[in-house]
């Protein structure tokens, strides 16, 4: 992340950005750099079915647990936006995606993304997109797993792994990604109406809140 360039992170859902960067970006913050959020949606289809987790309450709720979780990175303001795209169909909008992403872009930009084979169909839409918005403008791409964390397995040969990269988080820095995770409580606890887990479930927690964060150069 050279000084002078902006970190565009650029989502599916709301948590993913905390998830997958929350310590880079405390680390960026700590140093003032330049930070934009991009949610592509407000994270509306998490639970299907549900009497209790309607896809108005999500989209109302997971806005807010956003705001918390970023509060408490440090990072309160921080410019964001709502891109608003269909939860679970954003691969049918992906040619308004691509050019939605590309406005916001400038030439000094990096972007962050979740992977383009992440095994979610939304996040790898995002990652797509992304990509292409990025080819255009000729700007760095760097991508990070998430949903990978769900079924890669140690030395997975599905994963890039000559591509990745460690960023150390040290024990502060981690103890407040820990606690920007724990505002999202409708992806942490169970959904009383269905009778469903919690959506992130402990294993990909213990994943996901390393001391350190994986990137795909």
């Amino acid at each position: 992340m050279p000084a002078h360039s902006r970190a565009v992170v650029i989502t599916p859902h709301p948590d993913d950005e905390v998830l997958g960067t929350g310590g880079l970006l405390v680390l960026l913050g700590s140093l003032r750099r330049r930070i934009l959020l991009i949610n592509v949606t407000d994270g509306a289809a998490s639970h299907p079915g549900s009497t209790l987790w309607t896809p108005s309450r999500l989209a109302t709720v997971r806005h807010y647990e956003t705001t918390k979780a970023l509060r408490r990175l440090g990072l309160n303001p921080l410019l964001r936006v709502r891109a608003r795209f269909p939860d679970g169909a954003i691969a049918q909008h992906e040619a308004a995606l691509t050019d939605f992403i590309h406005a916001y872009l400038k030439h000094d930009d990096v972007v962050l993304t979740t992977w383009r084979h992440d095994g979610h169909p939304d996040h790898e839409a995002v990652g797509r997109a992304s990509a292409a918005a990025a080819r255009v403008k000729g700007v760095r791409l760097v991508e990070f797993p998430i949903w990978a964390w769900h079924w890669a397995q140690p030395g997975d040969t599905r994963l890039p792994w000559r591509r990745a990269r460690r960023v150390l988080l040290d024990r502060t820095t981690l103890a407040r990604k820990r606690d920007a995770v724990a505002a999202f409580s409708s992806q942490l606890e169970p959904d009383l109406a269905t009778g469903r887990q919690a959506i992130l479930a402990p294993f990909v927690l213990d994943r996901l809140l390393r001391p350190y964060e994986v990137f795909l150069l």
